[in-house]
């Protein structure tokens, strides 16, 4: 199939994907990411999404210059579905994303649409499509315990009674997306292949990452 904006879907791994690229967002699979759109190519963007099968890239750019049209990208990136959709008075777009698969960039695509198109490979994150079964080698108390390390030293407030009690793959997912890491540092947990090893990265991040001005003052809300 393909549709007005130029690209084809065929699943839920499409052949071309519409990115959005965006510093510090880190979207993982099952994880869920609000955003509020309201430049005018984005909102082409996702009108253009929910055409098809309402899905789109989030991507990191290498820098974060804002007054840059065209960043060079991040090579890796996740799909994310878009499983709420609310349009204000003002024009603007409030939706959430829900993760789907990672992907890596193989190339951009020539295209007369006002967003980027990219041709990602899915194959690199086949795991995604599936249940992780490294989270049994998961080492929850030792992520427990940099975890209220970590929170003293950011003073950063979780509910801890959800956290002690949520299967350990939506555990990392939030954690990993809702901890206000270095860009390069969401980076290395969204490459990370497997859940085992997204913790791990997790618990060094926490071990030894300072305090981040611009992010949150609570997790897992």
């Amino acid at each position: 199939m393909k549709t007005a904006a130029g690209f084809r879907y065929r699943s839920a791994t499409p052949e071309t994907l519409p990115v959005f690229p965006l510093t510090g967002a880190l979207l993982l699979p099952g994880g869920q990411l609000p955003l509020n759109i309201f430049e005018p190519r984005y909102l082409r963007m996702i009108d253009d999404a929910l055409a098809g099968p309402r899905l789109i890239g989030m991507i990191q750019p290498l820098d974060d210059e804002e007054n840059t049209l065209k960043p060079p990208l991040y090579e890796v990136g996740c799909a994310g579905r878009i499983t709420s959709f609310v349009e204000t008075d003002d024009g603007r777009y409030i939706l959430n994303l829900t993760g789907t698969r990672r992907f890596r960039l193989t190339e951009e695509l020539a295209s007369d649409t006002p967003y980027r198109l990219a041709r990602p490979d899915w194959s690199v994150f086949e795991i995604d499509a599936k249940k992780d079964p490294s989270g049994k080698d998961v080492d929850r108390d030792e992520l427990m315990a940099a975890l209220h390390k970590y929170l003293d030293a950011e003073q950063l407030q979780i509910e801890w009674e959800q956290a002690e009690s949520a299967p350990v793959d939506a555990l990392i997912v939030s954690l990993a997306m809702g901890c206000p890491f270095e860009a390069n540092e969401k980076q290395a947990l969204l490459e990370a292949p497997t859940l085992a090893e997204q913790a791990k990265c997790l618990i060094t991040l926490m071990k030894f990452s300072g305090a981040d001005e611009g992010g949150d003052d609570s997790l897992l809300q």
